[in-house]
């Protein structure tokens, strides 16, 4: 089959890989038909090489056709279409009964200290093939796959893969009080549909972006929007304004780790691509390599006895943290991988309404054939031609 694959920074190839068989009584075999482009994976092209080895399928946002199932699987059967969820889980571990299905103790990582294992994300989360693919091996398929109906556009639900339930989980987490206010830092896909989410449940919603389409976009969505580039260091300052000079019931940081824009960590994370693999995996374990600004814009902009939702995915165990200023205003944190099957009651309802409430049939900006995903990576993350959600079909 055709699989996009990691070759090293900034280089991802779409090559001819063996394909994939049932390996477990629990697999199913799925024929890719949508597969997106995440955030997530710029973190594999740009900054966490050392995690990965050549050859590694990308993707963790895949949905398709069920072509094989294994003995044990009985919800799903050949011909069905199915959604996957990114996170691998049992559903019937000690976690998974408790709805912490990204930390489930059957696929869990115990030899790196991770939790669940992940489709496509590096050896720290399984190395389990990813998405990217024609076809795709789904471990704990029994479980897994989210059947979904004939009819719409597979954009109507791909995003039940990751996009819809972590942006459901980082609205949830942030606890906002009836008829509070929820402040969302970054509006890429997370944070504009964590807007929409929290627009929809009848939040006042602020969001903090400096790309204009972005700032836009959410506008149009009855989001109230603030430019970073008109505030820069003072965004907090401007939410208080905005909030009777208290800060905003809950605030989510939608934005995480990023892989450019700040010369010094740029110069840590080029410094640990020329180490060998293992002493790189230290420094990225070990040091803090993370641009904090949005965290911290979070926690400035919180009201005191606030919430701060943390959706963005951070890397480094040594990040500075403002515990002075955490402590003293008796902020709550919530944060973590989305536990997908976990928001499937509140989220199918909303994907199959005709009405199309969270506008996501509309949400993809590019589709692409999988044999161009290599452009497609670039293009995402210099920003160009307004990529916002890309989507490849293989």
């Amino acid at each position: 089959m055709r699989a996009l694959v990691w070759n090293g920074k900034r280089d991802v190839r779409v090559e001819n890989v063996p394909d994939p068989e049932l390996e477990s009584p629990t697999d199913v075999i799925i024929r890719v038909t949508s597969t997106g482009l995440c955030g997530s994976d710029l973190h594999l092209y740009e900054v966490l090489g050392p995690f990965l080895e050549a050859g590694d399928i990308l993707g963790h946002e895949p949905m398709g056709v069920v072509e094989e199932v294994g003995s044990e699987v009985t919800h799903v059967s050949r011909g069905d279409r199915v959604v996957i969820p990114f996170n691998i889980s049992c559903g019937s571990c000690f976690m998974c009964d408790r709805g912490y299905q990204s930390q489930c103790e059957t696929t869990q990582n115990t030899d790196q200290d991770k939790g669940a294992s992940l489709f496509g994300y590096t050896k720290l989360y399984g190395q389990v093939a990813g998405g990217q693919a024609e076809y795709l091996r789904v471990p704990q398929g029994h479980y897994g796959p989210v059947k979904v109906p004939e009819g719409p556009a597979d954009d109507r639900f791909l995003f039940l893969s990751d996009v819809l339930p972590t942006a459901w989980q980082a609205v949830h987490y942030a606890d906002v009080p009836n008829g509070g206010t929820v402040a969302i830092f970054g509006l890429g896909p997370i944070g504009q549909m964590a807007s929409r989410i929290a627009h929809h449940l009848g939040h006042r919603v602020i969001a903090v972006d400096l790309v204009d389409e972005r700032l836009q976009m959410a506008r149009k969505w009855g989001v109230e929007v603030l430019d970073l580039r008109d505030h820069d260091d003072r965004i907090a300052d401007a939410v208080r304004e905005l909030t009777d000079g208290r800060g905003a019931d809950s605030t989510i940081d939608a934005v995480g780790m990023e892989a450019h824009g700040t010369p010094a960590l740029e110069l840590i994370q080029q410094a640990a691509g020329l180490l060998p693999d293992r002493a790189a995996e230290k420094l990225f374990e070990e040091a803090g390599v993370d641009r904090m600004g949005a965290l911290h814009a979070s926690i400035n902009a919180a009201r005191r006895g606030g919430t701060v939702s943390i959706s963005g995915v951070y890397g480094g165990m040594l990040d500075p943290m403002p515990l002075m200023t955490m402590f003293d205003r008796q902020l709550t944190f919530r944060m973590g991988q989305a536990n997908v099957k976990r928001w499937m009651d509140e989220l199918l309802p909303l994907v199959t309404d005709d009405a199309d409430p969270l506008g996501v049939e509309s949400f993809t900006t590019h589709r692409v054939p999988l044999e161009e995903a290599p452009a497609a990576y670039e293009m995402f993350q210099k920003k160009k031609d307004g990529a916002f959600k890309i989507v490849f079909t293989p």
